[in-house]
């Protein structure tokens, strides 16, 4: 857990910000906003030349005054189809209403420039807080978050320079110790079954260089599209099966993975863990009533939630919350399946 101090760069930056530094009046950056083509191409040059310069969003809620409250929380999550982030929102949620909060939620798909078309239109509405999944974002995104003054919870990942304020756990050891749980069990020759997002790939990443690191073979590593599915699952390890590469142990990025390398796994003949181990991540709520059940990572998603939240409040009110930073941790569940 780290401590720093209120930085200055959380001051939003704002139309009278835009004008001095194009040169022109306020009242020529909002035409620009609202009638470009009212404004000659030299000047519009300046002003978006500046706005890119400034990563400056309007405010599409203006009507009041520029203190005044929405009582409105934005959240941004990958998916809303998968259940992994669930105990996050529902928590998040539920902390915030205590509060007299409500909260919006939005899809990023995955994408960098979804994300940052939906944190464009969240930043324009001014709302009281945002909520966002992981710290990978572009530079444009950043930029606008850092301009934007409004108080940023980072989740679901840890960094030394968040935007703001962060709550989440290293991939990076959870991929390491998921390689050390596995070669301590005498499996050493292993394969990861991951999306292709981010996070996921920074916890193959991190598995594969630690299982090399103590003498292991180095492990298959097979990426799937996110959000990933069962069926998923079944056909990586299928693949794997086909390439008649022996393996004794399988990582998956997602308990829903593992459930399908589960599924194919008595297909083929194997058994598990005799024959394969299988690791899961998220311990969603039917990994523990699995056949076997499954090992796997838990993250304590609702506590992400629930700091995240009071993180908010604090904020808005303009008070300093007691940390900025805070690492959850993880566990690695041990079950029948490994």
């Amino acid at each position: 857990m780290t401590d720093r101090p209120l930085q200055p760069r959380h001051l939003s930056v704002t139309v009278m910000d835009v004008a001095k530094l194009a040169g022109v009046s306020a009242m020529t950056v909002s035409r620009v906003f609202n009638a470009p083509s009212s404004v000659n191409a030299k000047t519009l040059a300046k002003v978006q030349a500046a706005v890119a310069s400034t990563g400056y969003v309007p405010n599409r809620g203006a009507g009041g005054l520029r203190s005044a409250k929405t009582r409105l929380v934005s959240a941004v999550v990958p998916t809303l189809s998968g259940p992994v982030f669930l105990d996050t929102i529902e928590a998040l949620n539920s902390r915030l209403q205590q509060h007299g909060y409500q909260l919006m939620v939005g899809q990023s798909g995955y994408s960098t420039s979804t994300e940052d078309d939906l944190v464009r239109d969240i930043i324009g509405r001014r709302p009281d807080g945002i909520v966002l999944t992981g710290v990978v974002h572009s530079e444009l995104g950043r930029q606008r978050l850092l301009a934007a003054g409004i108080p940023i919870v980072e989740t679901w990942d840890v960094a030394l320079d968040p935007i703001d304020m962060l709550v989440g756990f290293s991939h990076e050891a959870v991929g390491r110790s998921v390689a050390e749980y596995l070669l301590q069990k005498g499996r050493r020759r292993l394969a990861v079954i991951g999306g292709d997002d981010p996070r996921s790939v920074r916890r193959a990443e991190a598995f594969t260089a630690m299982a090399q690191a103590q003498g292991a073979v180095a492990p298959i590593v097979h990426l799937v599209p996110a959000p990933t599915k069962l069926s998923d699952g079944r056909r990586a390890l299928r693949s794997i099966l086909q390439s008649n590469l022996p393996v004794d142990g399988v990582f998956c990025s997602s308990d829903m993975l593992a459930l399908g390398v589960l599924t194919e796994a008595r297909a083929a003949g194997l058994g598990v863990p005799a024959d394969l181990a299988v690791v899961g991540f998220g311990d969603l709520n039917f990994a523990a009533d699995l056949d076997p059940a499954l090992t796997t990572v838990r993250i304590d998603g609702r506590r992400i939630g629930q700091i995240a939240a009071d993180c908010i409040v604090e904020r808005a009110a303009g008070r300093r919350p007691p940390e900025l930073i805070v690492d959850v941790g993880f566990t690695i569940v041990r079950r029948a399946s490994a």
